[in-house]
């Protein structure tokens, strides 16, 4: 499996952080050349490897971290996702829920993925929070995960656990994923929640 994030800001170094601590590959891009990341990622660590958005979403799973208006010029990258897995890991705050055709912000996103696999997740912690070890005191800091469809949540629960964080699933987008959702100028109930889990 490969990985990539698309979006080399607060939140993409700090996913690159993550899977640095792992040593486990991934590709970084964003609209800058992969030459302006590429010092960032050396310094994050060897495994995190800049490249230019089109050699990125050769990925098999991509992470996507750009700002939320940002999406669809990334989506127009490939005609059709199909074979993808996208995990959305931005946050529409505080665009109007009439913006998004009453849709939550990811199954809206999923409308520019055609054929991808959606799933939200990573979305819900501040860049800093992302950033550091997810294991404390024998507990894995808690990511949820949503998606509307079920068969994409276990890859990305796996990629969690390697990362070292506990995985709890939600559902499906409108239903406990609304929990991780900005409808508007309103936060779901469980973004910010910095909670920990024994693993089993």
């Amino acid at each position: 499996m490969s990985y990539a994030i698309v979006g080399f800001g607060k939140i993409g170094q700090a996913l690159a952080r993550a899977f640095a601590r792992k040593n486990i590959s991934v590709t970084v891009a964003s609209r800058r050349p992969p030459e302006d990341l590429a010092p960032q990622a050396r310094a994050i660590g060897p495994t995190v490897v800049a490249k230019s958005l089109r050699d990125a979403i050769d990925a098999d799973t991509i992470i996507l971290a750009v700002p939320f208006g940002e999406h669809r010029e990334v989506a127009k990258a490939l005609p059709n996702w199909k074979g993808k897995t996208i995990i959305d890991a931005m946050n529409s705050f505080p665009i109007p829920p009439e913006d998004l055709d009453g849709l939550p912000s990811s199954a809206f996103v999923a409308k520019s993925f055609i054929g991808a696999k959606v799933v939200k997740g990573f979305n819900h912690l501040i860049a800093a929070t992302l950033a550091t070890d997810p294991v404390v005191e024998g507990g894995h800091r808690v990511v949820f995960l949503s998606s509307d469809d079920e068969d994409a949540i276990a890859p990305v629960a796996d990629l969690a656990k390697q990362l070292g964080f506990a995985p709890v699933k939600l559902g499906k987008l409108n239903e406990g994923g609304a929990l991780v959702h900005a409808r508007g100028k309103t936060w779901g109930r469980l973004i910010f929640q910095d909670l920990f889990k024994k693993q089993q």
